[in-house]
């Protein structure tokens, strides 16, 4: 059988994958789709702690653990990314917000918030953001923006991918104030890629195929002048094992962050794109993301009533830039928090035995058993009702000066988190205990911070960054990849610097103005 040919080939399914494949398959290319995860309708989503298997996804043994969520533990910084036929849409807060203007100010013309403010409007006409509806009482929300009084910290609430009453979409549901966002939507709620631009892309004839986990690209056979005919990208089939490949006229590259950077150096590596930007892998930022838990309010939150987040704080002007949201979730995921207790002694009591590269596991079996509210062996008391508590989560201008790069065949991320962020670390944190005493509640940072003075980012951005030239950049400011022409990238790796806000709606206009700009250009 021979190899299929398609027009484009797109790695990924996430919101950068989707919007590329909707784009051009809806201007007549021929486009495949190729997802490493599997495809989750309402109500497929894992609930249960046992199937770690269908829970986290496994890098070194995908075949028997693809699951939902992958947890890396690298050497500078903890990540956290999805896996799945919608990407990070599966997984995120379903928060659309526009970044203030001075977030683009070092990023490469033609970028500004002028430019993009019709790209975001675009991305919205599809995902329809609206805030929570004010006729849902919800005490938690109302305590947050009475904490952002009294600090006088201006506060919105956030516009938010979902369907609150009505289904927005064929086969899906409405929201059910179950703050189970963050876990895959088991009602359907959320207007996920996979119910809008993915659609859309298969509507007009593009092909999505699943548990196809991408490891190299390399050129084929060129044209005159330099320019290759076409793109191999070698795959592995995680149903049957078999390592397969399919050529495309151009190749979008859009497996995340860490998926791109890794398909990338990879292939460097190997030669088979040997002349890839010495940029490649650095300029990586977590977004400033940094946790932390509030125990013991004065008052009931009712945590797991309404979505995981409703509104964002903004904290600028002589100081760092960051913002600042307290996400919450499902009622058996709040009681096994408070279960854990609170503070330094009780995080140490339970990890000092552990080193930093080995916690995944410790954190996979907590994560598990959070989901369904069983407290493990190693949870101690101390916490208060989980009825008066709830998560605070920060994110931040960070100096994005991160490096992704390949250590005997495995990604890590060499970055000095702490030390070269210390001010803006701080300074979330002070704003943390500001709103925790409102609260008249205990702060207490993710306790890893405590131990070892890493975090965790669930928003990693960079290291394939987009740039006026290769000396500063690995893609241009159409997303072609700076000496492949018909190679591109177009996911959270292209963006040039952390941006403090959620982070999506920035993503996603980027990748529209990339899926325009490929539109124009000939195959």
């Amino acid at each position: 059988m021979s190899t299929p040919d398609f027009d484009v080939v797109v790695v990924g399914s996430g919101f950068g994958a989707a919007i590329a494949a909707w784009r051009l398959a809806t201007q007549g290319r021929s486009v495949l789709i190729l997802e490493r995860g599997r495809r989750y309708a309402p109500g497929e989503f894992p609930r249960d702690p046992r199937d770690t298997a269908r829970i986290f996804w496994d890098g070194e043994h995908p075949e028997s653990s693809a699951g939902l969520y992958e947890v890396r533990f690298h050497s500078g910084i903890a990540t956290t990314v999805a896996s799945g036929v919608g990407g990070g849409s599966l997984i995120y807060a379903n928060n659309l917000v526009r970044p203030d203007a001075e977030v683009f100010a070092q990023w490469p013309r033609p970028f500004s918030a002028q430019m993009l403010e019709p790209l975001f409007g675009r991305i919205e006409e599809v995902l329809t953001p609206s805030p929570v509806p004010d006729l849902y009482r919800l005490p938690k929300r109302t305590m947050f923006r009475d904490a952002a009084s009294a600090l006088g910290r201006p506060v919105f609430d956030t516009r938010q991918a979902v369907s609150w009453m009505t289904p927005t979409n064929p086969g899906q549901g409405h929201c059910v104030l179950c703050a189970e966002c963050e876990f895959g939507c088991n009602h359907g709620a959320k207007n996920t890629v996979d119910f809008t631009f993915l659609r859309e892309a298969m509507a007009a004839g593009a092909k999505l195929w699943t548990s196809c986990l991408v490891s190299h690209v390399l050129p084929c056979a060129s044209l005159a002048y330099g320019r290759p005919a076409s793109y191999t990208v070698q795959y592995r089939d995680l149903g049957t094992g078999r390592e397969a490949r399919v050529t495309g006229r151009r190749v979008v590259l859009a497996a995340g962050t860490l998926g791109t950077a890794e398909i990338l150096l990879r292939s460097r590596e190997s030669g088979a794109l040997p002349a890839l930007s010495g940029r490649l892998g650095h300029g990586f930022s977590g977004n400033g993301d940094f946790l932390a838990t509030l125990q013991g309010s004065r008052v009931a939150l009712d945590p797991w009533y309404g979505p995981d987040v409703t509104s964002v704080m903004k904290f600028s002007g002589g100081g760092p830039l960051f913002t600042l949201a307290a996400p919450s979730f499902n009622q058996a995921t709040m009681n096994y928090l408070a279960s854990l207790g609170q503070g330094r002694e009780h995080h140490a009591s339970w990890l000092s035995n552990l080193a930093w590269p080995h916690l995944g596991a410790a954190l996979r079996m907590t994560f598990a058993a959070g989901l369904v509210g069983k407290p493990l062996a190693l949870a101690m008391p101390g916490a208060g009702p989980a009825d008066r508590m709830s998560c605070l989560f920060a994110l931040g201008r960070d100096n994005a000066n991160g490096r992704l790069v390949l250590k005997q065949g495995r990604l890590d991320i060499e970055w000095n988190y702490a030390e070269e962020n210390r001010g803006l670390i701080d300074a979330m944190r002070a704003a943390m205990r500001q709103v925790g005493d409102f609260y008249g509640a205990t702060m207490a940072p993710l306790a890893t911070w405590d131990l070892f003075e890493k975090t965790m980012t669930v928003h990693p951005l960079g290291g394939c960054a987009m740039a006026n030239s290769s000396a500063e950049g690995v893609v241009d400011t159409s997303g072609q990849v700076f000496g492949y022409p018909g190679l591109h990238v177009s996911d959270a790796s292209v963006i040039p610097s952390s941006i403090g806000f959620h982070p999506v709606l920035t993503i996603s206009a980027v990748a529209l103005k990339f899926a325009d700009d490929m539109v124009k250009m000939a195959l």
